[in-house]
């Protein structure tokens, strides 16, 4: 018996013998269903990566500023490294489904931007993924990666992406939207998942959404329309697109990072890396071809 499973089945919540099942598709976090009681709940474990500016105490505090907003299921049970929540019995989305709900998800996102500064507390953390990619650089640097020498062409690219982001006011965002971070029951969409939580713009989760699901640029503007009430100017457009290719940076670099200081069941990090770095390529061909190199 792993010492994981020996740990959820020692927890004091539960009213009987219980039998844990990994949930599959974690990248970094191991997480458990459990049965207790006819009541389904998830266990999450992490410890804190400092590489990768996660810490689980403002994590565990912002999902409960979630549930109190109104966007996550409830929080059951906490301890250092551990956080039980409710199971919601839904469908995650894949990307078609998060384009086929386009409209919802752009409401549910605005919604969560302006109403989390209502209810997290405690230091306000900042997301601003142009420093999250110079920061990552500095811990590749100095942890030997395997691509280092690619590094300078990496922060020039960031630099000229940032230099194009169009000003806009700061929001809470969610910084993490991926397809399987949305779960839709028979009422209601829901988000979970956030480690990467904190005070940013808009821009980041836009892009995000649009580039984790895959979205076209008709589907871009729809978006972009959708959650400011107003058709997009070229400059937000562009705004868009260029973090399109941030956003897939930051993931290449989160990737590099993982090789260094993580090791999880069953992931090939080297191959998510290569992944990342394959769909960033694609991206920054479409963003050049449109708007050329600064």
């Amino acid at each position: 018996m792993s010492d994981s499973i020996t740990r959820i089945k020692g927890l004091p919540i539960w009213a009987g013998s219980v039998d844990p099942v990994l949930l599959k598709g974690g990248l970094s976090n191991e997480s458990y269903t459990v049965i207790d009681a006819g009541r389904k709940q998830v266990v999450r474990l992490g410890r804190d990566f400092p590489f990768h500016h996660v810490f689980r105490d403002r994590e565990l505090m912002t999902t409960r500023a979630a549930v109190r907003a109104g966007f996550a299921p409830e929080v059951t049970y906490a301890a250092p490294g551990l956080m039980v929540t409710v199971f919601i019995e839904g469908q995650t989305y894949g990307a078609d489904e998060v384009q086929t709900n386009l409209e919802p998800i752009a409401d549910l996102i605005r919604g969560f931007h302006q109403a989390m500064p209502r209810h997290v507390s405690g230091a306000a953390f900042l997301f601003w993924v142009f420093h999250v990619i110079r920061d990552y650089a500095r811990t590749l640097e100095a942890g030997g990666s395997r691509m280092a020498a690619k590094l300078p062409e990496f922060l020039d690219l960031s630099e000229e992406l940032e230099a194009v982001q169009v000003p806009l006011p700061i929001i809470f965002g969610h910084n993490d939207l991926l397809p399987a971070n949305f779960i839709e029951d028979d009422e209601r969409i829901w988000l979970i998942d956030f480690e990467y939580a904190g005070f940013s713009t808009a821009m980041f989760d836009l892009a995000g959404i649009a580039s984790n699901a895959g979205f076209s640029p008709e589907q871009d503007e729809a978006l972009l329309a959708r959650y400011f009430n107003e058709k997009p100017s070229p400059a937000l457009l562009r705004s868009q697109a260029a973090m399109k290719c941030a956003s897939l940076l930051r993931e290449t670099l989160w990737s590099l990072v993982s090789e260094l200081h993580l090791s999880a069941p069953g992931v090939d990090y080297e191959a998510y890396t290569q992944e990342n770095l394959d769909r960033l390529a694609a991206e920054l061909a479409r963003y050049r071809s449109r708007y050329g190199k600064a």
